[in-house]
């Protein structure tokens, strides 16, 4: 399967952060946060990890995110005895280029797909447990289908994680949520959508020009891309995502919803310009037994100006 493709990089440093570090011990996995590619489905995905919990948490970033522009509180405050935190780059994102971005109609499946094969492969390959990742041996022995057996590939799939995904990883969290419920533990969506109207076409147009962004938000990404790459993929995503408008309830994941049984979490702050507070409502309605924490000040990147809040709402969730 893609997920068992070797392991093609070892751990490296990643330029533009000093919390990276080069392969230690085990003990500095506790705090440092280091920085690898691995071969997935055919691309090299870059990847963020830190922690040395028992419980495996994937963050999903936004478009044109990464896990170093969108999830800085997280990477460094998430309690790390608890959880171990992988934060990745999709396919033509961050530090996951080549290829290129592009937005074919099952651009959000991919990612899917992508993410999930992308911790199956973490977590079954024995080159990265023995070497990359030490912790996933103690992910595998304190689970409960593995204590006092010994840690092998083997024992390492059947191991679950959790999904915390922001604005398009949110939908692309949803979506392995639903397709891929043997493996998810957990779910957090924030800034997410299932579907496009004809009001989202509007807002995605505003976005549509670069230049009128605010320079806080624009400055990281045209150091991390260049401006040619940052203003051609924003193009292409809202030509992308703006065809779901096109579809029968402009659904993009809607009628997966249901098929999620994982135990959902979705926080959506009232003053997020980006996304109506009823999508919000319309996941919370469609999965069953899910949870709506609403942050009246939040806007759409609500985990960064309220980092406290957001971590401790979503640690304790993930209990």
């Amino acid at each position: 399967m893609a997920w068992r493709s070797a392991v093609t990089a070892v751990l490296m440093l990643q330029p533009r952060t000093a919390l990276l570090t080069t392969r230690g011990p085990a003990a500095s996995y506790g705090t440092s946060i280091t920085s690898a590619k691995i071969q997935v489905n055919g691309v090299n995905l870059h990847y963020q990890q830190t922690g040395e919990g028992s419980h495996a948490v994937l963050l999903l970033p936004g478009m044109l995110g990464s896990g170093q522009t969108d999830f800085g509180p997280q990477l460094k405050s998430m309690n790390k005895k608890l959880f171990t935190i992988v934060a990745w780059d999709p396919r033509g994102y961050g530090q996951s280029i080549p290829p290129s971005r592009d937005f074919p109609p099952d651009f959000f499946e991919r990612d899917a797909k992508d993410a999930v094969d992308l911790m199956q492969t973490l977590m079954e390959e024995v080159i990265s447990k023995e070497i990359l990742f030490p912790c996933w041996v103690k992910i595998a022995q304190n689970h409960p289908q593995n204590r006092g057996a010994a840690t092998s590939s083997q024992a390492l799939k059947f191991k679950k994680f959790s999904l915390l995904g922001w604005s398009d990883g949110g939908i692309t969290a949803l979506i392995a949520a639903a397709k891929y419920p043997a493996l998810i533990h957990k779910l957090v969506v924030w800034g997410a959508n299932a579907s496009v109207t004809q009001e989202d076409v509007r807002i995605y147009n505003g976005i549509r020009d670069v230049s009128k962004w605010s320079e806080k938000v624009k400055k990281p990404l045209e150091e991390l891309y260049g401006h040619k790459y940052f203003a051609e993929t924003c193009e292409a995503w809202v030509d992308g995502i703006a065809r779901f408008a096109e579809k029968p309830g402009g659904s993009i994941c809607q009628q997966l919803l249901p098929h999620i049984q994982c135990p959902t979490l979705i926080i959506h702050g009232e003053k997020d310009p980006l996304v109506p507070r009823f999508h919000a409502e319309y996941i919370h309605e469609h999965i069953k037994g899910s949870r709506l924490h609403l942050m009246p000040e939040g806007k759409h990147n609500l985990h960064l100006r309220f980092a406290e809040e957001f971590n401790r709402e979503v640690e304790e969730f993930l209990r």
